[in-house]
């Protein structure tokens, strides 16, 4: 018999026993795992850190202006006149706000009509209704894009009018968009709305 021999064996088998029965009890294993978990936190918050200044720096460089907007300008007086010759039914005074080759198109239209046939068609308004009127909603805004310069006043009505036919009131929500020349005169409008009520009282 070799005594050293097997007690020596019986140490190893123990210690080794030791380690899969209480592996988190040994002070080596368990100030390892601790070192680990505080290299992964650092590093998870610099990630993050990193993550969130890029995507700051990236928001930052697609930012870029297209023009300004402007709740007071000259235009918007205009578009403002352009309703109360309306409601005044005052034609030569439209004509002039106008340019001669304006166009003119709103929803349910094909396609933009000259300006002349446009004032045609509002002049029906009168012929089939009483009491026409456009109500402003909300304020209009003056865009001036810096891409090929446009100019636009976007401006929100309630259209409305008491049928001659049906006695019904009609009531309209708009929007109306009006494209300006640098001679200050309106080029091109445009308005989306349900008109279907006021073309059949007009029918």
């Amino acid at each position: 018999m070799k005594p050293s021999h097997h007690f020596k064996k019986r140490a190893c088998s123990a210690q080794a026993f030791f380690a899969v029965a209480f592996p988190n009890c040994l002070p080596t294993a368990r100030k390892a795992k601790r070192v680990g978990k505080t290299k992964t936190k650092k590093m998870k918050k610099i990630l993050i850190t990193a993550a969130l200044f890029l995507f700051g720096l990236t928001a930052f460089c697609q930012q870029e202006e297209n023009g300004t907007i402007y709740i007071k300008h000259p235009y918007i007086d205009v578009v403002n006149n352009t309703t109360k010759a309306y409601e005044a039914q005052d034609w030569a005074t439209l004509k002039n706000i106008y340019s001669d080759t304006a166009k003119w198109w709103s929803s349910g239209m094909e396609k933009f009509i000259p300006i002349a046939d446009a004032m045609n068609e509002w002049k029906k308004d009168f012929e089939h209704f009483d009491d026409v009127k456009q109500i402003p909603q909300g304020y209009p805004d003056y865009l001036n894009y810096k891409k090929e310069d446009a100019k636009i006043v976007q401006s929100w009505w309630t259209w409305t009018g008491k049928s001659k036919k049906s006695g019904e009131i009609i009531k309209v929500p708009m929007v109306v968009f009006d494209e300006f020349n640098n001679d200050g005169k309106i080029v091109r409008e445009y308005i989306y709305g349900d008109f279907s009520k006021v073309t059949k009282e007009e029918m």
